[in-house]
């Protein structure tokens, strides 16, 4: 909705054209209380003529994805709908919706009403390749945040699996980088078209890369050292775009394979690994202006088979291998301080797995717990340094690797074809809601269960046989 937030054309708009904007499954925004404010402005432009245009809009409007605290309190009794008989039915519609949400132990099989279906995400999650099963894999996943599911896709690369390879967008392509299929390591690249679902190759990097750390810059791909098959390295290239060719930079300070990097205020980190002999706590930065890597405070543990990622004007440095066990833990990196502090662990320990930030989350998928390859997913939001936990992969694999797509324009196509299952919508709201003192969390759920009841039970709502609400359209 950032149309609204930085100019006036959406305010201009007739209510015919302004229905179709907030109808829109692809509409971007983060959550559907954005979509009820942005709607209050449309109608405080001209409030006379247009507060009864409500009565076209309230229908387009997903009320039962919002925060039910915010529905009562924000949206019950405004002043524009507030006793008027033709929008009661879809407030007592969502009230009935929030409290049998609330009070349905499974809802498994449930389609959401129109209230409540889930708009298509902006951003899609890619998870791609690994380590399945004892063999490597071509299997691609995409992950849906709005209604918590993964799909299968299976545009697999026609050349094979590969594991412990990078991955990076640019624009709607998406980059495959080095890795290892059991048996040859990759010094070749694929490119995978999402709107056409086409493969291509591009051209060869100079050295093979197996555990390579991979980053985008200033729209350039860098990949940065792995092992080939007989050495661990310390070489680095970059990647041209324009005239597909690979060419060698500075090498970093340290041999690194299994060591993950991550790009923060234009400059480039790279984080632990492994050099042949022990599993590393060093981290370095390079310099793309001067051409020079230069170490940093080393990090608190060990870590090879870790990931990294900058969030929120900090690098984390997630889960990896100490050299006894998987851990579970995080730190981060602040660049103003030049200091490492922990982050509060994972619920499961992993290595050589994905991570990437989506919908203003850090997300961790898959890995190797120590024993066996996992499917599970997790999500961290900094607002409450808290772990949640989201659904598992289709697959069991480590050594894969992820990336987001932005505005697809396909993305139907990438989306689970099962979504609107309520059983999934309701985890996605309350992860994104849920108070930040986890301590009240029950007491504050209960409260709303007993305020919703207490709405639903005094107003009288007309249903059907099937006990279903009936709304005007």
């Amino acid at each position: 909705m950032t149309i609204a937030e930085q100019g006036n054309e959406l305010m201009k708009l007739r209510h015919e054209e302004f229905k179709l904007i907030i109808e829109n499954n692809q509409l971007n925004v983060k959550r559907e209380e954005f979509v009820w404010d942005v709607v209050l402005k449309w109608v405080d432009r001209d409030p006379e003529r247009r507060k009864n245009d409500l009565l076209f809009l309230l229908p387009k409007i997903r009320f039962g994805l919002m925060d039910t605290k915010y529905f009562i309190e924000n949206v019950k009794d405004h002043h524009y709908i507030d006793n008027r008989k033709d929008c009661k039915p879809y407030v007592m519609e969502t009230l009935k919706f929030m409290h049998n949400l609330q009070l349905t132990p499974s809802l498994a099989e449930t389609i959401a009403p129109s209230l409540a279906r889930p708009r298509y995400p902006f951003e899609v999650l890619f998870a791609i390749g690994g380590w399945s099963g004892g063999s490597p894999t071509a299997v691609i996943e995409t992950y849906d945040t709005k209604s918590d599911r993964w799909t299968r896709i299976f545009e697999e690369d026609t050349h094979g699996p590969r594991a412990y390879h990078g991955t990076i967008v640019m624009g709607h392509y998406i980059y495959i980088i080095g890795g290892f299929d059991g048996l040859e390591y990759f010094n070749s690249c694929r490119k995978f078209n999402a709107v056409t679902k086409v493969w291509e190759e591009v051209a060869p990097m100079n050295c093979k890369r197996c555990y390579v750390s991979v980053v985008l810059l200033n729209g350039i791909i860098y990949a940065m050292g792995g092992f080939d098959g007989h050495h661990r390295l310390s070489s680095a290239e970059k990647y041209d775009f324009e005239r597909n060719q690979w060419t060698m930079i500075a090498p970093m300070t340290s041999q690194r394979s299994d060591a993950c990097a991550a790009v923060m205020n234009g400059r480039i980190y790279i984080t632990g690994g492994f050099n042949g002999q022990e599993c590393m706590n060093t981290a370095e930065t390079y310099n793309v202006d001067t051409n020079e890597w230069t170490l940093i405070p080393p990090m608190q543990t060990r870590r090879s088979g870790v990931s990294c990622i900058t969030y929120h004007n900090c690098l984390y440095v997630i889960g990896g291998f100490n050299g006894l066990v998987r851990m579970n833990s995080s730190e981060k990196f602040d660049p103003t301080t030049n200091h490492w502090s922990p982050v509060v662990d994972m619920c499961n320990p992993r290595s050589n797995f994905a991570v990437e930030v989506l919908d203003d989350m850090i997300f961790v998928a898959g890995g190797f717990n120590g024993v066996t390859t996992i499917a599970q997913v997790e999500c961290y939001n900094d607002r409450m340094d808290e772990w949640f936990e989201a659904k598992n992969m289709q697959v069991y694999r480590s050594a894969l690797s992820a990336c987001v797509m932005k505005d697809l324009p396909n993305v139907e196509y990438y989306m689970p074809l099962d979504r609107d299952r309520l059983e999934e919508s309701r985890k996605i709201i309350v992860r994104n809601s849920r108070p930040n003192n986890n301590d009240d969390t029950e007491r504050v759920d209960n409260e709303f269960v007993n305020t919703v009841a207490i709405q639903v039970n005094n107003n009288q709502i007309d249903v059907d046989d099937n006990d279903a609400v009936i709304i005007i359209d």
